[in-house]
């Protein structure tokens, strides 16, 4: 599907929880003398104007990040990525997941972002392209699961997959199972992230009674208030295989905070 466009979204409360979460696993996989290999499934343009029309149409940033930025210190590694993010771009701009990683990681990392969307891989070459060191960066125009099994177990073997569809496609939630299972089976000691919405029906049961099955995941969900009228998400799940350690402690952490926030009503 590629009418998907993400900037209509960046900076809501789901992107909070996940890239959030994200940031915090990055930043411990760093602390070790060790490199990494970062892939990402669906990485969408990688950098956002949150004065942008398309955002301020939904008013879903203003929900979102505007809110909950203040549940970071600036030592937390996401408001260290939303601040150099920030510091290059002007202060409307918010960091998709790649520019959060290639914020985090170092030199010796290596990222692979694949993107089908045509303008928006456009924008992704812009938005990554930077002087100075940083971790070396692969851009890939195909399909996202087909990429991230052709690279599974990547070189270095150490490191972390997210998973991020649009689920615009109802055969998403059971595609992205088996792309999990699949990806667990080729790389046992990688970490996978798998975000997804929480809507009315609950699609994404059925997915997650498939990946219960793997030993030691985490499982995050929170809710919050729909942005606007008719918004049908209600919430957003993040998980988690082979989580580093301290996640489900930050995970908990989030959590608290998205509690202080109104019921969401479905």
């Amino acid at each position: 599907m590629l009418s998907y466009q993400h900037i209509y979204h960046a900076g809501n409360l789901a992107d909070v929880q996940k890239h959030a979460l994200l940031a915090h696993a990055l930043d411990y996989l760093t602390q070790k003398p060790k490199p990494l290999s970062y892939i990402e499934t669906h990485a969408g343009r990688g950098l956002y104007d949150l004065a942008a029309p398309e955002a301020l149409k939904t008013g879903e940033a203003q929900a979102g990040i505007a809110r909950a930025g203040a549940w970071f210190d600036a030592a937390h590694p996401y408001a260290r990525a939303l601040a150099a993010t920030r510091a290059a771009h002007g202060a409307t701009a918010y960091p998709g997941s790649p520019l959060i990683a290639d914020r985090l990681l170092r030199p010796e990392d290596t990222i692979h972002l694949a993107e089908l969307h045509p303008q928006e891989h456009a924008a992704l070459e812009t938005a990554l392209h930077r002087p100075g060191d940083g971790p070396t960066l692969r851009l890939y125009k195909r399909d996202g699961a087909e990429l991230a099994l052709s690279l599974t177990p990547p070189e270095p073997r150490r490191g972390l997959c997210l998973i991020d569809p649009s689920y615009e496609v109802k055969d998403d939630y059971a595609g992205m199972a088996e792309l999990v299972l699949k990806l667990h089976r080729k790389w046992p000691v990688g970490i996978v992230m798998l975000w997804y919405p929480l809507l009315e029906g609950a699609p994404h049961d059925p997915m997650l009674a498939r990946l219960a099955a793997i030993p030691g995941s985490l499982r995050h969900e929170v809710r919050f208030p729909p942005a606007r009228s008719g918004h049908r998400m209600h919430g957003s799940g993040l998980f988690t295989v082979n989580p580093p350690y301290g996640l489900a402690k930050e995970a908990a952490r989030l959590s608290e905070r998205f509690a202080t926030l109104a019921p969401a009503r479905h």
